[in-house]
Parts: structure tokens; C-alpha cells; sequence
């Protein structure tokens, strides 16, 4: 039973440890604190280690990426499960299961990104509201493209389309594998997304050492992004929006995008809200019916956030499950 306790509490309290103190913004003047951020120095460990990975013989460099990859994982889970098993069985009791507790729900905190997002996208929103474009495009590196280009439309779009990728990889995913491997599945879910942020593309200088944490990625999210849909679908019924085309344009437009995991998430906010999702020179999804104006972010808003309190909702029964017949999964000696 302390296990189901220590399981739901975490959860709950991390959640809301990011609702009050989010994350450090990359952009001025947080940037000295953004770069303190744990997922920042995993991101320039893998910088840093891919280089001795490289070698001129492609399938040699292949195989090299996947140990390139155990060895980024390993790192940060390995530590995560024998550190929390060690400090509840060191101190034991209250005591232990307090430590477990504060040390546990500091490390899940920082594989979730509601707060940040929601401060961007909101901003983005009332920039569009009043017109200001140079101001709106500030907040565009959410989607990784350049901005300079961009149409107010363009813009939301960008903001829209990264706000339902990272739910899916800031939010339920993390929830997802949370409930099922305790705090090191988590953990290492955050450090196989971050693996595929940082070397999983299909350019020369990653094609190889970045094609298993691609593809990697791709598995490891490839049920949490359909239950995503799912529940942004349920979401869009339950808030008045259109959940009919949500699910009609998730079918017809979801490999229109690049990634096979994502489209589904953008293709079913571009029906529910009757919108048409864009990367200029890229894809298009959805149906161009109504502008996305500052009003479409802010229901997609809605939308995320409802998807995930329902996403905590059905997860807390596994938590539950877990906790009582096999608590060592999340490195808990019970």
C-alpha cells in the first residue's frame, strides 16, 4: 500500500511542482538557468559523445549508434532505479519513503513541460490578438523552424502543432511509462526522446549514428501517440468541438506529416477545431475553413489540458495495479 501512496502522490505532485515553477525559458534572460536544466545536460552529453561514435564504414557506424544510444540511457536510468531502491532501503520506514518521495517527484518533474508551453502559448496568443507579429514570432522556436518568413497564421500553426507533439512526448508519455516502470521508465522515456531530438534525423552527419534513437523513438511512442489522439478526440467531444472531423481528418491526414507518430495528433486538432496546420514547403493537414487566430491556440490549449487530466485519470488505476503485486518495477524494495 505505501507503494500506491508513494505512485499516486508523485505523480500528482510533480505535476503540480510544474504547474507553480515550470521550466527555465531558452530564451533572454533565463538563458544562464536554462542551460542548469537536467534535460539540457543530457542533450549536450549526447553532443558531445555521438562524435566518438563516427566512423567511415556506414554499417560500422550503425551499430555504433545503437551503443551510442544503451550507453545515453543507461546512464541516467541505471542511476535513477539503484539510487531511489538504495535510499529506501538505507533509510527505510517514514523516512525512507519521504526521501523516495522528494527525490522521486523532483526527477519526474523535470521529464514533464506543461507550464513553459503554456506561458508560450499564451503569449503567442494575445501577440496575434493585437497584431504584433515581431512579437509572436519570439516564441516560434517551440517548432523548430525559422520565423522570419511566417504569417500570423503560420505562426499559430507552428505553436499549435508543437503544443499536441509534446503532449504526447512532454506529458502522457512520460505519464504512460511513469505508471507502468515507476520513475526509470519515465526517465528513460525522456532519454530516448531527447536522443531522437538531438541525433534522430535523416541529414548526413546523423544518418547513421541517429537512426536507432529514431527509430527507437518511433516504438516507444507509437502507442502513446494513437492513445493521445484518442483522448484529444474524447476532449474536443467534451469541450464542444468538432470530434467527428477530429477523427475523420486524424484518418486521412496523418501521414501527410513526416513523423509516423505525430500526425495523428495534428491532423485531429486541425478537424476539431476546422483549421488547416502548416510547414511551409512541407505538409499541410486538415482543412483550411477557419483562420487560426489567437482563439484556436487557446482552445487547443483546452484541449491539451483536458487530454491530460484524463490521461492521469486512467493511468492512476495501473499505478495501483503496479504498486501492489510488483513495486520492485519501480525500484522499490516492497
Amino acid at each position: 500500500m505505501i507503494a500506491v501512496v508513494l505512485g499516486i502522490s508523485i505523480l500528482v505532485l510533480a505535476v503540480l511542482l510544474d504547474l507553480i515553477i515550470g521550466d527555465p525559458a531558452p530564451w533572454k534572460p533565463w538563458k544562464r538557468i536554462y542551460n542548469l536544466h537536467p534535460i539540457v545536460w543530457l542533450g549536450q552529453l549526447t553532443k558531445k559523445l555521438e562524435p566518438h561514435f563516427k566512423t567511415c564504414n556506414a554499417t560500422l557506424e550503425k551499430f555504433n549508434g545503437i551503443i551510442f544510444a544503451l550507453i545515453i540511457i543507461a546512464t541516467i536510468t541505471i542511476p535513477t532505479y539503484f539510487g531511489l531502491y538504495y535510499l529506501y532501503s538505507f533509510l527505510g520506514g517514514f523516512f525512507g519513503a519521504a526521501a523516495y518521495l522528494i527525490v522521486a517527484l523532483v526527477i519526474f518533474k523535470f521529464t514533464l513541460c506543461i507550464k513553459l508551453e503554456t506561458d508560450g502559448a499564451i503569449a503567442v496568443a494575445k501577440a496575434l490578438e493585437t497584431n504584433d507579429l515581431d512579437e509572436a514570432k519570439k516564441y516560434a522556436h517551440f517548432s523548430r523552424r525559422d520565423s522570419t518568413n511566417l504569417t500570423g497564421p503560420q505562426v499559430g500553426s507552428a505553436v499549435i502543432e508543437s503544443m499536441v507533439e509534446n503532449l504526447t512526448d512532454f506529458k502522457l508519455s512520460p505519464f504512460i511509462y511513469y505508471a507502468f516502470f515507476g520513475l526509470p521508465g519515465a526517465v528513460a522515456f525522456r532519454a530516448i526522446n531527447t536522443l531522437d531530438g538531438m541525433v534522430g534525423f535523416k541529414d548526413k552527419e546523423h544518418i547513421n549514428t541517429g537512426w536507432f534513437s529514431a527509430n527507437l523513438d518511433n516504438i516507444v511512442n507509437y502507442i502513446p501517440s494513437r492513445f493521445t489522439m484518442i483522448l484529444m478526440i474524447i476532449s474536443s467531444a467534451i469541450l464542444g468541438y468538432d470530434y467527428k472531423a477530429a477523427w475523420q481528418i486524424a484518418k486521412r491526414d496523418h501521414k501527410r506529416v513526416q513523423s509516423r507518430n505525430h500526425g495523428w495528433q495534428m491532423a485531429a486538432i486541425a478537424g476539431a477545431l476546422h483549421i488547416q496546420l502548416e510547414k511551409p514547403g512541407k505538409y499541410t493537414v486538415g482543412d483550411p475553413i477557419e483562420v487560426i487566430t489567437h482563439d484556436k491556440i487557446l482552445k487547443s490549449l483546452k484541449v491539451r489540458d483536458l487530454s491530460i487530466v484524463l490521461c492521469m485519470l486512467i493511468v492512476i488505476p495501473i499505478i495501483v495495479i503496479i504498486g501492489l503485486y510488483l513495486p520492485c518495477l519501480w525500484g522499490l524494495p516492497l
